[in-house]
């Protein structure tokens, strides 16, 4: 099976490393980015569709028919949000596009980027964690051939980073801590590539949980 794949969030890091693995695999035959801006890469299987408001796809449905997976890295940080706000941008943005595509590509592969932390239960004290707990939730609820959670926590990426993109500083700030979390804690590290990876393989061969943590995310990238 050749992945024919969306990719939301590519000016995120999780996302740009996404699309960069894509772009560069063999089993991907094809990629659909939509996002607000341009991601900046270009390739003869790669096709750009920018587009401001996802919360109204009505212009660019008939675009979204024939592919198989969406690897959805589109999020935002809650500091300094009320959860209204949050759960728009999360979870209603989120399940807006997941509910367009589950019509349009019911044989689709849906890979969420959710968080390490997240609260299936959704009564956890933690916002953030209960809106990305109810998304995951209620993917699972759609008509997908197959929905994963992805729950990564600290991502070592492989590519160079770009003053420009918003994660800059904070990578900039935290990336010397890297080797030493992954001695003391290596189920609390991956790398950018490995997630990508475990991506495109759970698309291609399934995998026995719908929600990855991290110690998933790592064993899923090598099978």
């Amino acid at each position: 099976m050749k992945i024919k794949a969306i990719i939301t969030g590519a000016t995120g890091m999780v996302g740009e490393g996404v699309l960069f693995e894509c772009l560069n695999n063999g089993n991907v035959e094809k990629v659909l980015v939509i996002g607000r801006k341009t991601c900046g890469y270009s390739d003869p299987k790669l096709k750009e569709i920018i587009h401001k408001d996802f919360f109204d796809l009505s212009p660019v449905r008939s675009e979204l028919e024939g592919y198989n997976a969406c690897f959805f890295c589109l999020g935002v940080s809650s500091v300094r949000m009320k959860e209204a706000e949050y759960n728009n941008l999360t979870y209603n943005l989120t399940m807006t596009l997941a509910r367009v595509l589950s019509e349009l590509n019911p044989g689709m592969t849906f890979c969420y980027v959710s968080g390490a932390g997240t609260d299936s239960t959704e009564k956890g004290k933690r916002m953030w964690a209960r809106v990305k707990g109810r998304t995951e939730n209620d993917l699972k609820k759609l008509p997908f051939r197959q929905v994963f959670n992805f729950r990564p926590a600290f991502i070592r990426t492989f590519l160079p980073v770009k003053p420009t993109q918003t994660y800059y500083r904070t990578y900039k700030s935290v990336q010397w801590m890297f080797p030493v979390i992954k001695l003391l804690f290596p189920n609390s590290v991956s790398e950018l590539q490995d997630i990508a990876m475990a991506m495109i393989n759970v698309t291609m061969k399934g995998y026995e949980k719908n929600i990855l943590e991290v110690k998933d995310i790592n064993f899923a990238a090598g099978i």
